[in-house]
């Protein structure tokens, strides 16, 4: 294709043909699944190869390199960049157009079609086009193909994405089921109604014609005492409805160079939208906190970086949850936008009996009276399991798997320590 569109640029006598697409009807790898399946023409096939290019075969685009003798200088028509470390010709927008392109127009608004928000390589997370500055053309930016896509149709096999600066989440997993938690009566039905939520939205939203009403996703606020249960409950929420859910690290995205903040989160959202991801924002009022008045340019960054994560985050199309220990600490603007608000108390006497039980099922209890430390100490299940570490290292160094009543004592002194509260270990 580069060989036919510098014959016909040059106008070079010897004629070459319009090279023909070849035929992946019977062609069983990633790169050939995926074109069937999204239906992407001749010319959306090439968008994908010119990206994919320099990964495999970068010398193939050193003949854009040629100068114009005329000024002595690069053919603009050409595009293309030089990466950081990367000593060849990095294709953008306006390379692919050339080669797809070359003069014609028409052609030309095809392209820039196929990378629109309607188009399957835009909504897929495929391709996108690098950012520019505002008053350049848009086909000045490279031309990326996702590292998802990359590793699909290179290596034949499912993208798992790691942290990086441009993807600022972690998978959130968890080896707990349902029956391993436990849960206030309260909390047990706002779950169930997010449970509910995810099992019928297709219901609800094309079956019942509900999409011209409501906005697609769902958007929940955990707020409560560390401890309770808001990540174990997304991780579960995940794990028994077949979803992904990713921790997003907060720190990691706010950036103090301005776009970079919004850069960072458009990649995450991008990724995320085509594969009904839940999105798990911890500790939110880090950046969700009542916004500030804007005294100084840096809060008017602050909040636009706020307002334009609320706007992602409203606009996603599957569940996103919020985590906090201070709901009064979040923005009521903020809370408005939400379908629900799930307060995670610390479990009452009877709650902490059946978490003790629950996790201290696999060792024999000598003198442990467990009802009776239930009811003393006002403790949250995490640090239940932070009890249980200790006194199962406890009783391996005994070389038995019996947990003592001590045990469990100093082991709620190390965890009530932690918050300043100081007891004596040897009564309850």
């Amino acid at each position: 294709m580069i060989t036919y569109r510098f014959s016909d640029y040059f106008q070079q006598t010897n004629e070459v043909l319009y090279p023909q697409a070849p035929d992946l009807s019977m062609d069983s790898s990633y790169y050939a699944h995926s074109i069937r399946e999204l239906q992407i023409g001749d010319s959306g096939r090439l968008l994908i190869l010119i990206a994919l290019a320099p990964h495999l075969r970068p010398a193939v685009f050193d003949i854009f390199f040629t100068k114009n003798a005329t000024i002595d200088r690069v053919y603009a028509e050409f595009g293309g960049l030089k990466g950081e470390k990367h000593s060849g010709f990095m294709p953008t927008g306006e390379t692919a157009v050339f080669i797809i392109a070359g003069g014609d127009l028409d052609k030309r608004f095809e392209l820039q079609r196929l990378l629109d928000e309607e188009s399957p390589l835009y909504k897929k997370n495929v391709l996108s086009l690098g950012f520019t500055n505002e008053y350049e053309p848009m086909w000045s930016g490279e031309l990326i193909l996702s590292k998802e896509y990359l590793t699909k149709f290179t290596l034949n096999e499912d993208y798992q994405p790691r942290f990086s600066p441009s993807f600022p989440a972690h998978l959130l997993s968890t080896k707990l089921n349902w029956e391993d938690a436990v849960f206030d009566q309260n909390v047990l039905e706002e779950i169930n109604h997010i449970k509910s939520w995810i099992q019928h939205e297709q219901q609800i939203m094309q079956g019942w014609g509900l999409e011209k009403f409501l906005k697609r996703g769902y958007r929940a606020l955990f707020h409560g005492p560390p401890g309770t249960g808001k990540s174990m409950t997304a991780g579960l929420l995940g794990k028994s409805h077949g979803m992904d859910v990713y921790r997003v690290d907060l720190s990691s995205v706010v950036s103090k160079y301005i776009g970079e903040t919004e850069k960072n989160l458009s990649k995450l959202f991008d990724m995320a939208e085509s594969k009904n991801w839940i999105l798990f924002f911890d500790e939110a009022d880090a950046l969700f906190s009542k916004r500030m008045k804007t005294q100084s340019s840096n809060d008017m960054f602050a909040n636009q970086q706020v307002a334009y994560l609320l706007q992602r985050i409203e606009d996603y199309h599957g569940v996103v949850i919020l985590a906090s220990n201070f709901k009064d600490n979040i923005d009521e603007a903020f809370l408005r936008r939400f379908q629900s608000l799930v307060y995670f108390p610390k479990p009452s006497s009877n709650l902490r009996l059946e978490l003790w039980q629950k996790h201290f099922s696999n060792f024999e209890l000598g003198d442990v009276d467990l009802a009776k430390i239930a009811k003393n100490y006002e403790i949250t299940g995490g640090s239940i399991i932070n009890v249980l570490r200790y006194c199962s290292i406890a009783s391996a160094k005994r070389k038995n798997n019996v947990v003592q009543e001590k045990d469990i004592l100093i082991g709620i002194k190390r965890e009530l320590s932690k918050e300043g509260i100081t007891i004596n270990s040897e009564a309850h």
